[in-house]
């Protein structure tokens, strides 16, 4: 009978310790969070039941029927993307927010200084100014047009602009002589010879050319790294990136253990697998914002577009001067290279025009710098846009980084045994991998494929180069929208882009040089070798469907290129 009790009694031990047990595994509390989710609770186990149909999470008893699996790694999928649009929201209002202001700032600034030369002509030459003033007119909206991308030669604009000024004033100050078109033409040919305009022409077209090539590439430089981040930021979840994910944010619903959070190490390593193709993008994008830098250092400094349109006014008021003083040798060489005019019958006035052009202005103070209503003056607008740009380094590579670290993701550094490690509570022990696509063979987290990049981010890698590019060249001084064709071979022949109505705002790439041994196309617009990989020289492209496909055809494969 003691046997007998002694039995009887360890058995009802082991029921209270069975039914102590299955007390504790309750799913109440996953019922509680996975109800806060928005989802029903039709169907929800209130305790654990065998978790042989699992195919993500661990097996063994669970709370997570398969129907619950599939829906919660829905939603996993769902707050990753949230996860990487919120912590990528910083950088991309910074290029949204930069790009709107130094738009904004540069065309109120050519607008103020059009108007400015306006009313200060206006009051110095009046009816003459007034009867001339499309001259002026066609310059700046010119020049408004190639800093909006417009096809535009800035050399040839700014050439074009002080010959048909010499023909309207070699008119007014010999208006007693009739002249052709033909004449005309021939006046304007010896431009170059008699500098009727003194130094003035050469020295503005050298200060305008450089200011416009800085301020347009700059600005599409903040242009491209906003529509770059934008589309990085929206990332394709791969299903292997899901499962893992899902294991990650939601597997200890499955074990009775909804609060846990995940171990900082854990997901470190599966967001560099479900992100390991947007930290391959670091090293172009840290070569795009050393550009952006660069050419952020020509604003600030003797190429700032403040420092050569505020005198601008001043400047041409100069040159008409010098062509006024000159004017007698002037016209008398134009006169023994042209010929002799034809009167036209009407008498010069003996101090009407002579006055006009003896006016002055004012002298101009450099200090005089007013702000726009876009905002502060362009070297304080500059001074943070570099500090922003700063920041934004190495931002791919880190993004795993800035979404493990947040306490509302993981448990934190300081609780490891306290965390989740993928299949209980307890210590993550396997290594952090390194960043990038060829680092994950190994990633014990994710099933990355590393033989087949994603062809998405590698456009956008692509996007970031030739735009370094461009502002590469920006910083020396050389607009590769267009080249002088006289230093360019025979077969580069100049061009441009316009990126005005280009869908996103996104620019076409640039085309103006060819290498006769290797091209590729961009909507028709040949771009040059050295932005390209490893073109072959009869692999012309069609880009007929859109003509913001980059067509890039090399040795052993072909990348079409979605701008």
């Amino acid at each position: 009978m003691r046997g007998s009790g002694a039995l009887l009694c360890a058995l009802s031990a082991l029921c209270v310790s069975v039914g102590a047990e299955l007390k504790a595994r309750s799913c109440g509390d996953v019922r509680q969070a996975y109800t806060s989710k928005g989802f029903s609770l039709v169907n929800v186990p209130h305790q654990e039941i065998s978790g042989e149909h699992l195919r993500i999470c661990p097996q063994g008893y669970t709370c997570c029927t398969s129907e619950m699996e599939e829906k919660l790694n829905q939603q996993s999928k769902l707050e990753f993307e949230n996860l990487l649009d919120e912590t990528s929201h910083s950088l991309r209002t910074t290029f949204v927010s930069r790009h709107k202001k130094f738009d904004e700032f540069f065309l109120e600034l050519l607008e103020n200084t059009e108007k400015s030369l306006n009313d200060m002509f206006v009051r110095t030459y009046g009816k003459l100014y007034m009867q001339n003033a499309d001259v002026f007119q066609d310059l700046f909206a010119e020049l408004k047009r190639y800093y909006t991308g417009g096809n535009v030669n800035l050399e040839e604009t700014l050439n074009d602009f002080w010959v048909q000024l010499l023909e309207r004033m070699f008119k007014l100050l010999n208006s007693q002589y009739h002249f052709s078109d033909d004449y005309l033409e021939c006046v304007s040919k010896y431009t170059d010879q008699l500098k009727p305009f003194g130094d003035v022409p050469r020295k503005l077209k050298a200060q305008v050319t450089r200011a416009f090539i800085a301020a347009r590439t700059f600005v599409q430089g903040l242009m491209v790294g906003r529509e770059v981040a934008n589309r990085v930021s929206k990332v394709s979840v791969t299903p292997a990136c899901a499962r893992a994910l899902t294991k990650l944010l939601y597997c200890p619903y499955c074990r009775a253990l909804p609060s846990l959070k995940p171990c900082v190490n854990y997901c470190l390593n599966v967001m560099k697998g479900c992100l390991a193709n947007q930290a391959d993008l670091d090293p172009e994008w840290n070569l795009f914002i050393d550009a952006m830098l660069q050419v952020a250092e020509k604003l600030e400094g003797p190429f700032s577009i403040e420092s050569v349109m505020e005198p601008i006014d001043v400047k041409i008021s100069e040159a008409i001067m010098n062509m006024q003083d000159n004017s007698v040798q002037v016209s008398s060489k134009v006169f023994q290279g042209c010929g002799q005019p034809k009167p036209s019958g009407m008498v010069r006035s003996a101090r009407g025009i002579s006055d006009v052009f003896n006016a002055r202005f004012r002298p101009y103070s450099p200090e005089e710098q007013p702000t726009t209503a876009a905002g502060s003056s362009l070297d304080r607008l500059v001074v943070d846009i570099k500090e922003k740009l700063k920041q934004s380094k190495k931002f791919w590579s880190t993004l795993p980084d800035g979404i493990c670290k947040q306490d509302k993701v993981t448990a934190g550094e300081a609780n490891e045994e306290q965390c989740w490690n993928g299949h209980s509570q307890g210590r993550y022990f396997p290594e952090v991998l390194k960043d990038g696509l060829t680092n994950q063979l190994n990633n014990p987290e994710v099933e990355v494929d590393i033989t087949r990049p994603d062809t998405f981010i590698r456009q956008q890698i692509m996007a970031l180069r030739v735009m370094t590019n461009k502002l590469k060249n920006a910083y020396n001084g050389n607009d590769i929208f267009f080249q002088d064709s006289s230093k360019s071979s025979p077969q580069s022949p100049s061009g441009s882009v316009n990126h005005s109505n280009a869908p996103d705002g996104v620019p076409h790439s640039p085309g103006p040089q060819r290498d006769p041994m290797c091209h590729c196309e961009v909507g028709g617009t040949r771009v040059p070798w050295s932005l390209a990989l490893s073109c072959t020289s009869d692999t012309q492209a069609e880009a007929n469907s859109t003509p913001y496909q980059f067509i890039h055809k090399c040795r052993h494969s072909q990348i079409l290129l979605q701008y």
